[in-house]
């Protein structure tokens, strides 16, 4: 699967997935940092990237539309987490990615599992 990190997730995201055999792109290595969030979207619905981000804007649907794009994950991680838990929620993303498409969804993840939201075409 191809991911694009967005800036607020670090390297041990960008190694855990990379080593789990998915091609890994981050807002940070194409000089994206500090861009909107709907230049972020844009990049990533042309690029047929998911965006995996803590970024609670992205969990709006009817702001970013997931069908248009290659998938919308946002994590949400315990008040108080630590690496471990950040492996967690990203171990959550992989169980889930390997039997469910991502495709046109929005996918909100935590370490209790994972809500989808497909939403309706017109």
């Amino acid at each position: 699967m191809k991911f694009k990190l967005d800036e607020n997730l670090g390297e041990s995201v960008r190694r855990q997935l990379a080593a789990a055999g998915h091609d890994v792109s981050t807002v940070v290595d194409q000089q994206m940092a500090g861009a909107t969030d709907p230049v972020v979207y844009r990049r990533c619905a042309d690029e047929g990237r998911v965006l995996v981000t803590l970024d609670l804007d992205f969990a709006n649907p009817f702001v970013f539309d997931p069908r248009p794009t290659a998938g919308i994950i946002v994590l949400r991680l315990p008040r108080m987490h630590g690496p471990s838990d950040i492996a967690a929620v990203v171990d959550q993303l992989m169980i889930a990615a390997a039997d469910r498409a991502v495709e046109a969804a929005l996918w909100i993840v935590s370490v209790r599992g994972v809500r989808r939201f497909v939403p309706l075409s017109t």
